[in-house]
């Protein structure tokens, strides 16, 4: 069986704007009758870069990469918003995509209004539109609001519209970038319901998100985009495996002190460096063992009027596919920490590291009486290797992701 989309060597270059403000007539005029061949295209940009992939009828394809790795891009060719420099694409079927709120959404129309224009500019005859209006206004929960027009709806009444309609109107390939971010979680869960049950029915996602626990529920094969090139094609979570050691040297080659996307806080008080240490290496290590007495030495740099201030921190270690696992807050277990001076160290234990084989991130906060000094999402990563945590000569089940917790049976 033929699939139903064929991506074949595409490439998609874009002209870098020239420095300097806005040319005169003259100067464009000039600039046309030059012959500037070798420099345009040293001014050129690929976003991507000779990219062939097939995806089969009925398929949940995964789409994951760093900012700017060209997913978005790969996405707007799909749905033939921009046409590639190079290649081509063939899809054997209507394709509907959801790449940004109000995309093909007219803002001076009602929602009525609009639900008719969106299924038109999917090919939809007026009266297929009518069968499954009821069904997505009831998934939308709009209904109130349904002769209202769309400029007074919020950003999320807006996104369940447009993925009810999306989702409802049976295009044979549903392209679906990470505008699923803007919904709250209930509809978070809701869309990834509806997404499953359109898998199920035998039609195409190709579905991009930086939600990695979204990606392996929905999607059983994955491909990794880095600086516009496809790195890996493959099972899902080998996918995202390949995802977070791609992109773990380049978290690294930022300090922490640098770190310009801080949450809040990192005037007065900021975290510079984060190092593991086991007890009988004094260096930092890459890896912790499961099982093992673990350290996690933070450094920070402070103002002088925090010197002598008490402050509550906090290690939060999360998957790499986003869900929380613990947090070690000081202040939970009562314990005083003291800003003593403006640069030092605080030092979180762990005397028996839970975390079973794999990779995890983690955010780290400081607060003085509920005034956040600094806060850091994915302030890094850590490799934990497989250890004997229950001490009876046998290391915990490989495959499985998560902690090891004390126990007994009587």
């Amino acid at each position: 069986m033929r699939p139903i989309l064929e991506i074949q060597n595409i490439s998609k270059a874009y002209k870098l704007h020239r420095q300097g403000g806005y040319l005169s007539l003259r100067d464009s005029l000039v600039q046309m009758l030059k012959f500037e061949g070798s420099k345009a295209s040293k001014e050129r940009f690929w976003a991507l870069k000779e990219i062939n992939l097939n995806v089969q009828r009925g398929e949940s394809l995964g789409i994951i990469g760093r900012n700017g790795a060209g997913k978005s891009t790969l996405l707007k060719i799909l749905s033939k918003i921009t046409p590639p420099t190079k290649g081509q694409v063939r899809a054997r079927g209507r394709v509907a995509s959801l790449l940004e709120v109000g995309t093909g959404f007219h803002p001076e129309l009602t929602g009525r209004e609009n639900i008719f224009l969106n299924g038109s500019i999917l090919g939809l005859k007026k009266l297929e539109i009518e069968q499954k209006f009821d069904e997505i206004v009831d998934f939308a929960g709009t209904e109130a609001f349904l002769d209202t027009p769309l400029k007074h709806y919020s950003s999320g009444m807006q996104l369940r519209l447009a993925f009810a309609v999306a989702a409802h109107l049976e295009p044979e390939i549903l392209v679906i970038d990470e505008v699923l971010a803007v919904g709250d979680a209930a509809f978070q869960q809701k869309c990834l319901g509806k997404m499953n049950e359109v898998s199920q029915s035998g039609r195409t996602i190709l579905f991009v998100s930086h939600n990695m626990g979204a990606i392996q529920r929905l999607c059983p094969r994955t491909v990794v985009l880095e600086q516009g090139k496809l790195i890996y094609e493959g099972p899902t979570p080998q996918a995202i495996d390949q995802y977070v050691r791609s992109t773990k040297e380049n978290t690294q080659t930022i300090s922490l002190h640098e770190r310009k996307d801080r949450v809040a806080g990192g005037i007065r008080f900021r975290f510079t460096e984060v190092h593991f240490y086991v007890p009988e290496v004094k260096s930092p290590v890459l890896a912790i063992t499961n099982g093992q007495e673990a350290r996690i030495a933070i450094h920070y740099d402070c103002q002088n009027n925090l010197l002598g201030r008490e402050v509550e921190l906090s290690v939060a270690v999360y998957k790499v596919s986003g869900e929380f696992l613990f947090a070690c807050r000081s202040d939970s277990i009562n314990q005083v920490l003291t800003i003593k001076k403006n640069s030092g160290i605080f030092t979180c234990i762990l005397p028996k590291n839970p975390l079973k084989e794999g990779i995890y991130h983690y955010n780290l906060i400081a607060f003085n009486k509920g005034e956040i000094l600094d806060f850091v999402t994915e302030a890094g990563q850590f490799e934990v290797n497989a250890g004997d945590y229950y001490g009876t000569g046998k290391t915990s089940a490989k495959g499985r992701s998560g902690v090891c917790v004390p126990y007994q049976w009587e």
